[in-house]
Order: C-alpha cells, then sequence, then structure tokens
C-alpha cells in the first residue's frame, strides 16, 4: 500500500492527530516488543486506532518503523543539541565546561526519550529483522547528527588554538565514550551512582584534555 499522506506532505487537522496517535503507539509497541516481534494489531490497540487506519497513514510495518524511528531520533536529538549548544557555545572554561557538559548529556532523558532509548536497545538486540533503510533514517536523523554538532564544536576550538585535533569527528567520538558512565564489565547490573558516574564523567574529560590540549 502508499500512504495516502506521502503524495500531500504533511496530513493536518484531524489527520495529523491520527498520525501522531499511531507514531506514539508504535514507539510504545517497538520499544517493548521489538521490531519483529511487534504486530499492527499491538499498535493500534495502543493508538486507540483501526489497523484499516495505521495502513491508511503507513503502508506496511517497515514503513510505519521507519517513521516512528525517525521521529523519536528527531525529538532525542533535539534535546541533546539543545544541551551541547547550552554547554559548550560559549567556553570559559574548557575543563569545567565538558565536566557540566557531560553529566547533562549522560543524565539519563525521561519520558518519550526514555521510550526512544529503549527501541534503540531493540535495534540493536533485533538488527538482523531490521530494514537497513531504518536503521540509515535512525543513525542520520539522531546520533550522526549529535556527532557532527559535537564535531563543529570540537573544529571551533582547534581553529582557537584551544585543542590540537586533526580529525573533530574522531574526537567528538572518543569524547562521546569517553564521557560515558557505563561500565561495560558490568552489563545488566544497576546503573551508577551519581558520584561513580561523576567521578567517570571528570576522569573521561582528563583523559580526552590530555590527549588533545595544545
Amino acid at each position: 500500500m502508499t500512504s495516502q499522506n506521502t503524495a500531500a506532505g504533511r496530513p493536518r487537522g484531524r489527520s495529523a492527530d491520527k498520525r501522531k496517535a499511531i507514531l506514539g503507539g508504535a514507539l510504545t509497541v517497538f520499544a517493548r516488543d521489538g521490531y519483529a516481534r511487534a504486530s499492527i494489531d499491538a499498535i493500534a490497540a495502543e493508538a486507540g486506532a483501526s489497523t484499516r487506519t495505521i495502513y491508511n497513514h503507513f503502508g506496511d510495518k517497515a514503513e510505519l518503523f521507519q517513521a516512528t524511528i525517525r521521529e523519536s531520533a528527531t525529538l532525542a536529538a533535539d534535546a541533546q543539541l539543545a544541551i551541547i549548544d547550552r554547554h559548550l557555545r560559549k567556553i570559559t572554561d574548557l575543563e569545567a565546561d565538558l565536566l557540566d557538559f557531560g553529566r547533562e548529556f549522560t543524565a539519563p532523558m525521561t519520558g518519550t526519550h526514555a521510550a526512544h532509548f529503549a527501541l534503540v536497545r531493540q535495534i540493536h538486540a533485533d538488527a538482523g529483522h531490521i530494514p537497513q533503510a531504518a536503521v540509515d533514517v535512525w543513525q542520520e536523523t539522531g546520533p550522526l547528527r549529535v556527532r557532527r554538532a559535537l564535531a563543529a564544536y570540537l573544529r571551533q576550538w582547534a581553529e582557537q588554538g584551544l585543542l590540537h585535533i586533526a580529525d573533530p569527528d574522531q574526537a567528538a567520538i572518543h569524547l562521546m565514550l569517553l564521557i560515558s558512565a557505563a561500565d561495560p564489565s558490568r552489563p545488566g547490573f544497576d546503573a551508577p551512582t551519581q558520584e561513580d558516574a561523576d567521578a567517570r564523567i571528570a576522569a573521561g574529560v582528563h583523559v580526552f584534555l590530555n590527549g588533545y590540549r595544545r
């Protein structure tokens, strides 16, 4: 089937409200059940819509999943970009500003953002069954968009002589990995205490600056 809204652009009015409800229901179900196990019937029940209405808006489950991950990744990335801009737009103390950025950037997101990251975990767990087009959309609208924004600030600092960076994109990856409060040696365990998380972020920022400071 072909979505009735594809050719005409974004739906309006009641159609837009129904589309929003379907995407909300789809996010809940896909985040809970994963792509392969999620059913259109379950999404219809969660969204308060008929399966026919879903197919009228989205041609099939693959199209619905792609639209869901695009929307949720965009919103999550918008929130992360706001954090990046808030802490890194104007640097007064590079180490202190990176510490503040790291604490907020790695803090767990709540609400619909929490559902998005649950969906991301499902993508990793169910990667072999998810259409590559949906994975590409998620990467472009979410993680890559955020990484490029962070790399732009690192490039700017390098141009100002604050850091020595040959590859800002690679440096952005290093920074995000180093400030992660997760301990990969303890999968499935409780989240670290705030004290432990702060200590890991501080250590990560210290290592980053030691590697890239002039």
